[in-house]
């Protein structure tokens, strides 16, 4: 996809800050035209099953299961807010309680430097 996209705006000779997908006037796609985009496509491509679960219901769902997964993955929250276009304030209010699974690894690597000594289990 990204590959697609990139040929697509050296094709347009897009620059910074031109829109990708311009409204009917040029502006921004208004929320309706998106969601009945989005509506169609998920139906098109997903099952029967996946179209009715709430899977990618919003386009928004998307974007929260990226930054999730970036978070998840130990990038930095610093970064991920950069690359979402939010303040790390932002960021961590939303995402803070979607974090998990860091424990054990920030632990062995904490052990690793001396930093703790017999760190709880928990």
């Amino acid at each position: 996809m990204t590959r697609i996209l990139r040929e697509y705006i050296r094709e347009e000779g897009l620059k910074p800050g031109d829109r990708l997908f311009p409204g009917e006037k040029g502006g921004i796609l208004s929320g309706s035209v998106t969601r009945r985009a989005w509506r169609s496509v998920r139906k098109e491509e997903l099952t029967e099953v996946e179209y009715a679960s709430p899977m990618g219901k919003r386009i928004y769902d998307i974007r929260h299961t990226r930054l999730t997964k970036w978070l998840n993955d130990g990038i930095p929250p610093a970064q991920a807010a950069y690359w979402a276009g939010n303040s790390v304030a932002v960021l961590l209010s939303v995402y803070a309680q979607c974090i998990e699974g860091q424990l054990p690894d920030l632990k062995r690597r904490m052990e690793a430097q001396e930093d703790l000594i017999g760190l709880p289990e928990d």
